[in-house]
């Protein structure tokens, strides 16, 4: 039934082995031999699929590697379908209208060290940017790696994020830094700013 929805038995497959793997990549001999498939029709699903964006390709030793794009707009819909783990009260902060979710910035406003965090990217519906948080101040890096993996596990995906010390940051957004201007001139949503220094900015 779910082959017909979706197309192919060989693209459900493909699906059920990136969703279920996020993070790892495989070279087409591999993927036939992991999913029983031949290797034409592997090969077209997997021209299918770069097209859409849903996996993404990159060489090395000679070899095309594959592996799931979690930046895809629709990579958290498609991974609670083919994902072999049902999701535990996943928290998405994407689910309702641009909200970053109380959760998390309840969390934030209380690392020792931290004056400023803004979310986008994945975090932000409507974002382009690949910075998904930009955190601002002196923190412990091992507190910052701690409340990343929470995010992570509550988004189902790999977040990527900037650390700025507080006066690298005022720097740069007052010379209008490109890396700070496209964050801010996108949709964005600023969890902490416990110095006001973005009103002051606005």
């Amino acid at each position: 039934m779910i082959d017909a929805l979706f197309g192919s038995k060989t693209r459900v497959k493909l699906l059920h082995l990136f969703l279920n793997n996020p993070g790892q990549s495989f070279y087409v001999r591999e993927i036939t031999r992991k999913i029983d498939e031949q290797i034409n029709s592997v090969r077209r699903e997997l021209s299918n699929m770069l097209g859409v964006g849903i996996i993404t390709s990159d060489s090395a030793d000679n070899k095309l590697y594959y592996q799931v794009n979690q930046r895809y707009n629709y990579y958290l819909p498609l991974k609670t379908i083919f994902g072999d783990s049902s999701p535990s009260n996943n928290v998405s902060i994407c689910a309702s209208d641009n909200d970053p979710g109380e959760e998390y910035g309840s969390i934030m406003r209380n690392v020792v060290g931290l004056r400023l965090a803004i979310f986008a990217g994945v975090l932000v519906m409507g974002s382009t940017t690949d910075v998904d948080i930009l955190f601002v101040g002196n923190m412990a890096p091992a507190k910052i790696k701690t409340l990343v993996a929470v995010i992570e596990k509550g988004e189902g995906r790999e977040i990527n994020y900037s650390v700025l010390s507080y006066d690298e940051f005022y720097y740069r957004l007052s010379v209008h830094d490109k890396f700070i201007t496209d964050i801010l001139s996108g949709k964005h949503s600023v969890i902490v700013d416990k110095d006001k220094v973005l009103v002051k900015n606005l």
